[in-house]
């Protein structure tokens, strides 16, 4: 067992030490650096102002149009367009609308984000990766350009919390709502700039798109990174996408830790996240009375395709209510081919579901699924701030797939236990 907790271990090999600790500066070389349509443009502008004519590797530098996709209008066709030009002038990996999808669903599926990298990101939800056992975490714009011109970043090392999840998963219980939990029991500063470590029993029977949800929202807690041990699952699925090798660490000592967290969930119910903040968590059971005039399905915490699986599970057979919208968003395109073999998107349709192609959406407020004031949303995205899907007068639930399909089904919040 290594001395140095997991993201300490990440963070000395790359930044070429042999050891690393809390609160140390460091100089790290990332494996890959990402962007999207919103934050891009402004790194690409930073980078010309360096005076660096070429990149320092394109095969590191990923940039992924996902959050006003298809365009929706003129502003963001044009930050889209600045990217595409870039990547076309440095050669660098660029996803185009039709052959991509969110940009954390679309880097580990294609393979480009394993175990043991560094994975630095324009986008506050990079800390995805962790899911792999990867020290993933977002910067902001002006530091990626620098790191695309250098190849390096500057970091200080995080400090460790421990998260132990004892207990077999109840039915309905998944990642999103283990790291609900987790938020409401810590609060969304609980982890400032801390790396979380995700283990335990429950962990271990997650899927890895559990444990991507998970990693997902770490950032939701404050933190820097947020991170699962690499078992055989994770191998697995990485081998299976991997052109290049990767390293697997393990956990180290508890001592290590800065605090540590250890809870039973053998009798968690799903939970959900009320507004205005994702710490705003409680069990379903305490929202039945709330209606609901919009549900979404997707998005980079849970727009995998066993999330729409989940879904397709309890909207199957059913119709969503009237007058209320229930939007699937697929996470990639791959998602969306998978969803249309298994025969998914034709029971969202007969459900009476909107079914979109990949993109982040509503999530943000972007377009696709935008509030109106006086509306009240349940979705599978991480964040409910004032304003967040549209009007700052409409409000907006954080659940799981299952609970988000219930609540289609009876327009009000709902258990899936009430539908099957």
């Amino acid at each position: 067992m290594s001395l140095m907790t997991l993201s300490e271990q990440i963070l000395a090999k790359h930044s070429g030490r042999e050891c690393v600790s809390p609160g140390e500066f460091i100089s790290v070389r990332p494996d890959m650096i990402l962007s999207n349509d919103i934050t891009a443009p402004i790194a690409i502008r930073e980078f010309a102002r360096l005076g660096v004519k070429r990149v320092f590797d394109p095969s590191k530098i990923v940039m992924v149009p996902d959050h006003f996709v298809p365009n929706k209008d003129i502003a963001s066709a044009e930050q889209v367009n600045i990217l595409r030009q870039f990547a076309k002038e440095q050669g660098i990996i660029f996803f185009e609308c039709g052959k991509m999808g969110i940009e954390h669903v679309v880097l580990h599926e294609q393979g480009l984000a394993l175990p043991g990298d560094v994975i630095i990101g324009a986008d506050s939800h990079t800390c995805t990766y962790g899911a792999l056992g990867a020290f993933a975490t977002g910067m902001g714009s002006t530091d990626i350009a620098t790191a695309m011109a250098t190849g390096e970043i500057w970091m200080k090392v995080p400090h460790t919390i421990r998260f132990i999840y004892n207990g077999s998963l109840p039915k309905w219980v998944g990642g999103k709502d283990l790291i609900l939990y987790t938020i409401g029991q810590i609060g969304v500063d609980g982890a400032l700039y801390g790396a979380m470590e995700f283990t335990g029993e429950a962990v271990s029977q997650l899927s890895m798109e559990g444990r991507f949800t998970m990693s997902n929202m770490a950032i939701e807690a404050g933190a820097k990174a947020g991170l699962c041990v690499a078992d055989q699952k994770t191998k697995d699925y990485a081998s299976a996408r991997a052109d290049r090798r990767f390293v697997c660490y393990q956990l180290g000592p508890l001592s290590r830790c800065a605090q540590v967290y250890q809870w039973d969930i053998s009798k968690l119910e799903p939970q959900v996240a009320a507004p205005h903040l994702p710490s705003n968590t409680k069990p379903v059971s305490a929202f039945s009375s709330i209606a609901i005039q919009q549900a979404v399905i997707g998005s980079c915490t849970n727009g995998r395709i066993e999330d729409l699986r989940l879904a397709a599970s309890v909207l199957k057979g059913n119709k969503v209510a009237p007058f209320v919208r229930c939007i699937v968003l697929p996470g990639s395109q791959d998602v969306y081919l998978h969803a249309i073999r298994e025969g998914l998107v034709e029971v969202f349709i007969n459900a009476g579901c909107a079914v979109s192609t990949p993109t982040c959406g509503p999530c943000l407020g972007g377009h696709m699924g935008i509030l109106a004031a006086g509306e009240r949303a349940i979705a599978t995205t991480n964040r409910n701030f004032v304003g967040r899907m549209g009007s700052p007068k409409s409000e907006v639930y954080l659940s799981n797939p299952a609970v988000a399909a219930a609540s289609a089904i009876l327009g009000r919040i709902a258990s899936p236990i009430e539908i099957l």
